[in-house]
């Protein structure tokens, strides 16, 4: 039965089968011969990417005739001392833990270049990262930390469908120009992150999990289920205490359609609050010099993610929409009313009023969900990228005040004059939409203000450097040499 580990990641055609990368290249005689220590799924994309780009591999292995196949038949599969022997630069693919197994290779290592690839199993935010330890189990070699977040799939396919940049830092300038050589060739972005004591927080990348993700996620839980048990007390648990009357139907379907739009839309309130915040902060302080608190700096850095959580939640609110007619709860309702007409004589039930507030109501949902869909796309890095800066915040500013203003004019018209039925306020509760109109009104409110011209004006004064205890008047420079600055200070 033939070994499975045979086989290549990506199965190609060429001469017997063998994979071959259409962009190979031939060894040149100044090359440095490259050695890899291990024969995992990594080593074996490595040294197909190596071989490629027309380098001389040699990889070492405690079992060469076992691994062997593993590998592409240009590359030389031998002993890890004969490996290290021959190699000017060796990549230290295997675990951490076995690091240790290779202090006998020591002899052979010293005065080369050792790349660590390795990661740990969980954040390590005390130290010292692998590639301390393997320095310091190899101190006559000179250590680079690299390639670790870049997957054995990218290594296969190339950098055309992967992540470009590799970052890299050493304590040795020369190793890590050499590594960055062989980065580039490969066709990789190399980045310099300095010395090896940054190699704790490159090891620490792949291990994170949305980082800047949890707060959005987590304020979109949690209002998600304040206003899931708000609406369930109001209109499942108080018919029911009341009238003794059963609406638990309305829990998997209604109630999550009501609780969706109330979420997106405070979460989309949420994306513009720290920019006002950080706008009157800066009129109270008279000065653009002075750093935000931490909390600000943090909110301000993951209004993306709010806005996207917004986003899918309105999508599901859509979503959800159209799927009301299908319920048999919605036909039963249907045609009870019908009946209702039919038993008392009813030959129009049509009321002008209710049908404009239903057209306006859907016709300002779909501005405001096609203006979110916008500035959704517009977060896109490929699609950022091809946009100025004035572009961009036209799209991410403007438009996303548009939508924000059409979002809560759609509750509004949800509303009506619901506000001031007195049936409405069931257990004393207020109607959901009056409690989520409260922040986006309060941003909206606070964005004009802003737009008043003499509030503009200071604001538009700070941001260009003006500070209120000194003031710099701008003069035409004289022959005294002076550059056309005067410091006046306020009295």
């Amino acid at each position: 039965m033939p070994d499975e580990m045979s086989r290549p990641l990506i199965q190609g055609s060429g001469d017997g089968g063998r994979y071959r990368y259409p962009e190979a290249a031939t060894a040149e005689p100044s090359d440095p011969v490259i050695g890899i220590l291990g024969t995992g799924d990594f080593s074996r994309s490595l040294a197909r990417r190596l071989v490629a780009t027309g380098y001389q591999v040699v990889v070492g292995s405690r079992t060469p005739k076992r691994a062997v196949a593993l590998f592409p038949e240009e590359a030389e599969v031998t002993s890890q001392m004969e490996a290290a022997s021959q190699a000017d630069l060796v990549f230290v693919a295997v675990f951490p833990e076995h690091h240790s197994t290779l202090v006998g290779l020591k002899p052979a290592l010293a005065g080369k270049t050792l790349v660590d690839v390795s990661n740990g199993l969980r954040l390590n935010q005390e130290g010292p990262s692998n590639a301390e330890q393997l320095a310091d189990l190899f101190p006559e070699s000179s250590v680079v930390k690299g390639f670790n977040t870049i997957s054995a799939w990218t290594l296969q396919v190339g950098p055309r469908d992967g992540s470009r940049q590799v970052l890299l830092c050493s304590d040795s300038r020369e190793a890590k120009s050499a590594v960055m050589r062989v980065c580039r060739r490969m066709g990789f972005i190399p980045v310099d992150m300095g010395l090896l004591s940054s190699s704790l927080e490159i090891e620490n990348l792949p291990l994170y999990l949305f980082p800047s993700w949890r707060v959005p996620m987590l304020c979109t839980l949690c209002l998600f289920i304040f206003f899931y048990l708000y609406n369930f007390t109001r209109d499942v648990l108080q018919p029911y205490i009341t009238a003794g009357k059963s609406a638990f139907y309305k829990m998997p379907i209604e109630l999550v359609n009501v609780t969706l739009p109330s979420v997106a839309l405070v979460m989309l309130a949420l994306v513009y609050l720290p920019g006002l915040f950080a706008a009157f902060l800066q009129l109270t302080w008279g000065t653009k010099y002075k750093r935000f608190p931490n909390w600000l700096d943090r909110w301000l850095t993951r209004r993306k993610q709010f806005g996207l959580c917004s986003f899918l939640c309105a999508v599901l609110h859509a979503i959800y929409s159209l799927c009301l007619p299908m319920r048999k709860s919605a036909r039963f309702k249907m045609l009870n009313l019908a009946f209702k007409q039919v038993k008392d004589n009813v030959e129009d039930s049509w009321v002008d009023t209710d049908v404009w507030r239903m057209e306006l109501y859907l016709s300002v949902g779909i501005m405001a969900l096609g203006l979110l869909s916008l500035l959704a796309v517009a977060s896109l890095p490929s699609v950022a990228n091809t946009v100025n800066w004035r572009e961009f915040s036209f799209i991410q500013s403007i438009l996303g005040y548009c939508a924000l203003s059409m979002a809560s004019l759609h509750t509004v018209l949800y509303g009506w004059d619901r506000a001031f039925t007195s049936a409405q306020y069931r257990f004393y509760l207020p109607p959901t939409f009056l409690l989520v109109l409260i922040l986006p009104l309060t941003v909206l409110l606070g964005r004009l203000a802003l737009f008043m011209p003499c509030v503009a004006q200071r604001l538009r004064q700070i941001r260009r450097g003006w500070e209120r205890s000194r003031n710099i008047r701008f003069t035409l420079p004289d022959d005294s040499g002076c550059n056309g600055l005067e410091d006046v200070t306020n009295v």
